[in-house]
């Protein structure tokens, strides 16, 4: 692993951070950064020390529904 570390930071925040992706895994929905998080498709992520952001979800109704 590379030797800098985000404080705490949320998925989207690793995704513009300093670290990059080391392992990519998209048919299966994740990717390693090499700061140790583990960033998933649905935007959630596992964090170095274990710990978890949870996907961002949007409301059904703020959804586009074509007609």
């Amino acid at each position: 692993m590379c030797s800098h570390r985000i404080s705490r930071p949320s998925a989207d925040d690793a995704a513009r951070g300093a670290a990059h992706i080391v392992s990519a895994h998209p048919e299966q929905g994740w990717y390693l950064l090499s700061d140790g998080t583990v960033l998933f498709d649905d935007t959630g992520a596992l964090l170095p020390d274990g710990s978890v952001v949870a996907p961002h979800r949007v409301p059904a109704e703020d959804l586009a529904v074509a007609a």
